[in-house]
């Protein structure tokens, strides 16, 4: 087995892991145009525990919350890309417009999210409570974004 794997697999995978006592954190995104905010938030997360998941976005997901001239990159390549990095652990594909219903069933020890969320704001927040799992805010790297990235190359 990859780095890529199917939903049902991150789930034995993390039930496994937690028998034997390992930690699980867990985020997710679209890491469309990767870049040195994805790298370093992904950083962040992977501290946080043993193993790092990321919830990513689908390309129907993504078109869903970001439109129909996005993503830039296929879901393929971009789950690819994310698994040559050290810090990630784990890739899971995800169709919905919010990685909620997956998180609730994953159930890692910790979820990570940036920094311009709060627990209030936090549109898993119902999942998170009901199933003990730590939140943990990272800070952006200022300035950097996907969105950025493109206007200065339609610019």
């Amino acid at each position: 087995m990859g780095k890529i794997v199917t939903q049902k697999e991150i789930i034995n995978i993390v039930r496994e892991g937690q028998k034997e006592g390992k930690t699980f954190a867990a985020t997710n995104g679209c890491f469309d145009i990767l870049h040195i905010g994805h790298a370093r938030y992904l950083q962040a997360t992977k501290k946080l525990a043993d193993f790092s998941i990321v919830m990513l976005n689908s390309d129907k997901s993504v078109k869903l919350i970001k439109g129909d001239s996005r993503p830039i990159n296929n879901q393929n390549d971009r789950a690819e890309l994310l698994t040559a990095l050290s810090c990630v652990d784990y890739v899971v594909l995800f169709e919905e417009r919010s990685p909620a219903e997956l998180l609730g069933r994953i159930k890692p020890d910790i979820y990570t999210k940036g920094a311009d969320y709060t627990l209030e704001t936090l549109p898993e927040r119902d999942i998170i409570e009901r199933n003990g799992i730590k939140v943990e805010f990272i800070e952006f790297v200022q300035g950097k974004s996907t969105t950025n990235i493109i206007n200065k190359i339609s610019k």
